[in-house]
């Protein structure tokens, strides 16, 4: 059986894409699948930072479009966790050095090596995106429950839909005390703006930060709300469709309270 490709996408830099193609990755592979991890990003890649990994680099994609290295030269194996492989993005070269025909060539030879090939995707509607998406069987989009990140992602929907990939969605940097105050756009509302079947709704928590600065997957974070959600939505892309959404939610008041009066909160 041939790898899957999903291409993860935003439209709007800047909501999670790049942690969100981390962590499910990294999900992924905890459950057994062949993983590879694709920086598109070109002249700005971020996913190496990331995983860690900046300091194993020693080719990147470009390098294996242009016949200078094999797939497996360039491929970074993690070694935190088994079947888990990084291709880099190139920093030195600008997106038009990969075109599409190379990238359909380049997939073909990835879906028989792996089981899900992940694209974190660039931001933006140009010749990134279109050589991330150009073989993708899948997408899945990231979008902040803010106007402008819904706006951005209502766009690539389309283009998406405009190629034959389904997208799935995954509302990222849910804080759910702003939801109740009416503060943030509920994730009801996101989905029934852009219409696409939801995966996965994520809740804002620090831990991110922590494993971006760590160069460490949220998936390994102990108690990471971010992690766990993650985790779940590599289930569902595996396979798993009916494993229910968890809603984040805010804390149940009366415990609050009594942690308060007993000195267990601050």
């Amino acid at each position: 059986m041939k790898g899957k490709i999903i291409v993860i996408t935003s439209g709007k830099g800047g909501v999670g894409k790049t942690t969100a193609t981390a962590s499910i990755g990294s999900a992924l592979a905890l459950e057994g699948n062949r993983v590879l991890l694709v920086d598109m990003d070109i002249g700005l890649r971020n996913l190496d930072v990331v995983m860690g990994l900046e300091n194993r680099i020693v080719f990147n994609i470009v390098d294996i479009v242009k016949g200078k290295c094999k797939i497996g030269q360039a491929a970074i194996k993690d070694r935190r966790i088994d079947n888990l492989f990084l291709v880099p993005a190139s920093q030195s070269d600008n997106k038009d050095a990969i075109t599409p025909e190379e990238m359909i060539r380049l997939c073909e030879e990835l879906r028989e090596e792996f089981d899900f090939i992940l694209m974190d995707c660039p931001a933006g509607i140009e010749q990134g995106f279109e050589n991330a998406v150009v073989a993708a069987d899948e997408a899945v989009v990231i979008c902040a429950p803010e106007v402008s990140s819904i706006r951005d992602a209502d766009r690539i929907i389309g283009i998406l839909f405009s190629k034959s990939i389904t997208p799935k969605l995954v509302v990222n940097r849910i804080v759910p005390e702003m939801v109740e105050r009416g503060d943030m756009l509920s994730h009801e509302d996101v989905v029934d703006v852009l219409s696409i079947d939801l995966i996965g709704l994520v809740e804002m928590d620090d831990q991110v930060v922590v494993s971006t600065n760590m160069g460490t997957p949220t998936v390994l974070q102990k108690n990471s709300k971010a992690g766990d959600a993650f985790r779940r939505i590599a289930m569902r892309l595996n396979g798993n469709e009916d494993l229910p959404i968890v809603v984040p939610q805010v804390p149940n008041r009366f415990w609050k309270k009594l942690g308060l009066k007993i000195g267990l909160g601050k």
